[in-house]
C-alpha cells in the first residue's frame, strides 16, 4: 500500500473517530443535563424498559470486551491492509462514542420528572454539573489525551510510524486516585440539575460499573507493568482519594528501592 493511501485511510478513520466523539458526549452533556428526559426514544411499556435496560448493558459490555484479548483481536481486523492493530485506539473510541450515544440518545424516557432546580439552585447546580466535566477532561489529559480521545492510532498511521502508548499515568489527579476517570466519570453522573427515574436508574448503573469495571483494567496493568503497579497502588487508593496510613506510603517507598 502507497504512503498516500495510507494518510487517506488514517485520515478518515480520524473524521469517523472524533466526529463519533463529539456527538457521543454532546448527547451525554445535554441528556443527562435535562435527567434523561428528552431523549429520543419513544417506546411505551413494556417495551421502553426492556430497550432502555438493553442500551444500558451494551455501554458497560462494550467498553469492557473491546478492552479484552479477543475484544482486541476484534479491533485489529476494523481495518483495511493490516493497518487494525496501529488504528486499534482510534477505531476503540469511534466504537464507545457510538455506543454512548444510543444509550443517551435513544433512550425512552418516561415523562416523570421529580426535581428540576430552579433560579439560583439550578445556577449552582448547573456550575457543579460543568466542573464534574471539566474534573473528566483534566483526569483524561493526565492519562494521555491522544490516547483518550482515538488520536494515537491514526496519528501514527498518517506519520508511518507505529503508535507509542503513553507510560502508565502516576502524575496529576493519579497521584490522589488510580482511577481519577472513573470517579470524575460518576460525578458527572450525580451533579444534574434534573432528577428523573431514568436519571436515577442511569447513575445507579453507570456508578456500578465505574466501580467495578476498573478491576479489570488494573489486571491488564498489574500484567504489563508488574511490581511498579503493585508499588503504585500501595501508595494511592484505588477510588476515592482518602488518605492513606503513613505506614503503607513508608512500606511502598521501602519496597520501591529494594525493587530498583
Amino acid at each position: 500500500m502507497s504512503r498516500a493511501s495510507r494518510q487517506a485511510i488514517a485520515i478518515a478513520y480520524a473524521v469517523v473517530c472524533h466526529g463519533c466523539f463529539v456527538v457521543g458526549v454532546a448527547a451525554k452533556v445535554a441528556m443527562m443535563y435535562f435527567g434523561m428526559s428528552l431523549s429520543l426514544g419513544r417506546l411505551e411499556w413494556p417495551w421502553r424498559w426492556i430497550a432502555n435496560g438493553a442500551l444500558l448493558a451494551q455501554f458497560p459490555l462494550m467498553h469492557s470486551y473491546l478492552l479484552t484479548d479477543r475484544g482486541r483481536g476484534v479491533l485489529a481486523r476494523l481495518a483495511p491492509a493490516g493497518l487494525g492493530g496501529d488504528l486499534a485506539t482510534t477505531t476503540y473510541v469511534a466504537i464507545a462514542s457510538v455506543s454512548v450515544f444510543a444509550l443517551f440518545a435513544l433512550w425512552s424516557p418516561t415523562g416523570i420528572v421529580w426535581w428540576q432546580a430552579q433560579g439560583p439552585v439550578l445556577l449552582f447546580m448547573s456550575a457543579l454539573y460543568a466542573t464534574s466535566w471539566l474534573l473528566l477532561g483534566k483526569a483524561m489529559a493526565d492519562a494521555g489525551l491522544a490516547l483518550q480521545m482515538g488520536t494515537l492510532g491514526w496519528w501514527a498511521v498518517l506519520r508511518g510510524r507505529k503508535p507509542v502508548y503513553p507510560a502508565m499515568p502516576e502524575t496529576g489527579l493519579f497521584r490522589h486516585s488510580r482511577q481519577p476517570i472513573y470517579v470524575a466519570f460518576t460525578l458527572t453522573l450525580w451533579t444534574v440539575p434534573t432528577w428523573t427515574p431514568d436519571q436515577l436508574v442511569v447513575a445507579i448503573t453507570l456508578t456500578l460499573y465505574c466501580l467495578l469495571g476498573p478491576r479489570f483494567k488494573e489486571a491488564r496493568f498489574r500484567r504489563i507493568h508488574g511490581a511498579k503497579f503493585d508499588a503504585y497502588s500501595q501508595r494511592v487508593p484505588y477510588w476515592l482519594p482518602w488518605p492513606r496510613p503513613a505506614g503503607a506510603a513508608y512500606r511502598s517507598t521501602l519496597e520501591t528501592k529494594d525493587g530498583e
